[in-house]
């Protein structure tokens, strides 16, 4: 087996900054340094006590909490030990987190300050050890293998279970195009280490023996005074942090210098192009890349800097070691440009499995190939374009939110006839969440402010509706469905 990467930047260049975890003043704890040595020595604390915990190969080994030095390290360490990390979302309810980490089979967990309640008490606690010698090299896998959940269309979560990268090279192909090979990059983490994409980069990115600097939450001003202070040149996240950074005032922006960013990866949703134009105001014009792609199916394609404007409403071309088709209703192959068909991705970042949902994955896979149900087309230059996220998919601030869920909640009010449940456009988060009802017989109507508090203790804040319309009846298709996209264009229109 070759020398583990972490391994290798540690002797190569030991006192290279591996992470800094900043804290500011009002957040538990100090801002921490580690250089690579150092980060060598933490990750194997944290194998050394999962050997310890003698596990069976390829447990689950669970962590909840912020972003943060020990997300990082325990997510290596699993991957060193031949385990498989799950991040346990720490914004999401009790009930929904305990699913998680219950539904995963988490063997042993570890809990950050103040999130312990989130992750039931029967699941062992995970301790750091005081062993920093390094563990047995033939226990560790190739790829960091996770267990990330996503919510499903049933309203129950679904566990992808994959390897972050793919097979080994493929992401470091990707960083070598985005960043040219660099290894002198000071990465970001912009979004939470809980999604693919943040932690993909962030983990990832110390291929090349860059510096990760984690933040426990996001703040615009904040993250501006970073990217100066530590000379970031690369992050990656969602459109609604961009669009808070370019909203603030311009005398603000214009106090933080960003000449050091070399690579912002836009992706999680689509960025519009006033937002590219705004941050191309703001940051240097060749820095600015997008990737579409999926917890499922990792990163397919990729807009490099010169497209954006030649290219408008592209998501860009093939990424390395990535092929990508369209096929009809009836599974046929799309050859032609311009036609609409579903979306179906070919690589080794494609995911395993559903984690005991091996009915879904088939569901979703013609024969090799893999869909999470984008409706996409490509253009005579070979660059791809999504038409539509999925039918019912929910994209707010770059977190997948699926209807079904919300639903399941709101027709339990006593109030509630029927729910129907979709995405609105909004200017900060991209789409919020907006619901229609129909009213029990003999029920009076409910506001807004009634359904938000009747779901909050089930129901993460961003997955509350954000708007409500009222109707008598829902329009619905000849075998009963109800027809969204109809109340969709109904709202939408109504607020234009």
């Amino acid at each position: 087996m070759s020398i583990d990467h972490l391994t290798h930047w540690a002797s190569v260049a030991p006192d290279s900054i591996a992470v800094i975890d900043q804290r500011i003043e009002g957040e538990p704890g100090e801002t921490r340094s580690m250089t690579y040595a150092q980060f060598e020595a933490e990750v194997n604390r944290w194998g050394n006590a999962i050997v310890a915990a003698d596990l069976a190969p390829e447990s689950k080994i669970g962590w909840c909490g912020p972003n943060s030095l020990e997300a990082i390290a325990i997510t290596h360490a699993s991957r060193r030990t031949g385990m498989i990390a799950v991040p346990v979302p720490y914004k999401l309810t009790v009930d929904e987190a305990n699913f998680i980490a219950t539904h995963s089979e988490a063997a042993v967990a570890w809990c950050d300050e103040g999130y312990d309640h989130l992750v039931p008490e029967s699941i062992p606690r995970l301790g750091k050890s005081d062993d920093s010698t390094p563990t047995d090299p033939d226990l560790a896998d190739e790829s960091t293998r996770m267990l990330l959940y996503t919510s499903g269309t049933t309203g129950v979560p679904k566990g992808a279970l994959r390897k972050i990268g793919g097979a080994p090279g493929q992401f470091g192909a990707l960083l070598e195009m985005i960043w040219g090979g660099d290894t002198d990059h000071v990465y970001l983490t912009t979004g939470p280490l809980y999604h693919s994409g943040p932690s993909a980069f962030a983990l990832r990115s110390q291929l090349l023996g860059a510096t990760v600097i984690t933040q426990p939450a996001f703040d615009s001003e904040r993250w501006l005074q970073a990217v100066e202070e530590y000379g970031v040149t690369s992050t990656f996240s969602a459109p609604t942090s961009m669009r808070r950074i370019t909203s603030l005032p311009a005398e603000v922006l214009a106090k933080y210098d960003t000449s050091s960013m070399r690579a912002y990866i836009a992706n999680a949703a689509p960025w519009t192009m006033a937002l590219k134009r705004a941050y191309l105001d703001n940051f240097p014009v060749e820095s600015l890349w997008e990737v579409y792609g999926s917890t499922e199916l990792s990163i397919s394609a990729v807009m490099k800097p010169a497209d954006h404007l030649r290219k408008p409403g592209s998501c860009g071309e093939l990424a390395p070691g990535v092929e990508m088709a369209l096929f009809d209703n009836e599974g046929t192959k799309i050859e032609s440009s311009h036609t609409e068909g579903t979306l179906y991705v070919r690589s080794a970042g494609v995911f395993d499995t559903y984690f005991k949902n091996d009915e879904q994955f088939a569901a979703n896979r013609l024969d090799d190939w893999q869909t999470v149900g984008d409706i996409a087309y490509f253009d005579d230059d070979g660059f791809w374009y999504i038409c539509d996220r999925r039918n019912d998919l929910v994209v707010s601030g770059g977190v997948n939110v699926y209807p079904a869920e919300i639903e399941n909640v709101l027709d339990d009010h006593p109030a509630v006839g029927e729910a129907a449940v979709f995405g609105v456009p909004d200017e900060e988060w991209g789409q919020a969440v907006h619901a229609c009802i129909t009213v029990a017989a003999g029920a009076d109507e409910p506001s807004l402010d009634d359904l938000r508090e009747f779901a909050r203790e089930r129901l993460a804040g961003y997955k509350l509706p954000k708007g409500l319309t009222v109707l008598p009846e829902f329009p619905r298709t000849g075998s009963g469905k109800v027809l969204k996209r109809e109340l969709q264009t109904q709202v939408v229109g109504a607020d234009t």
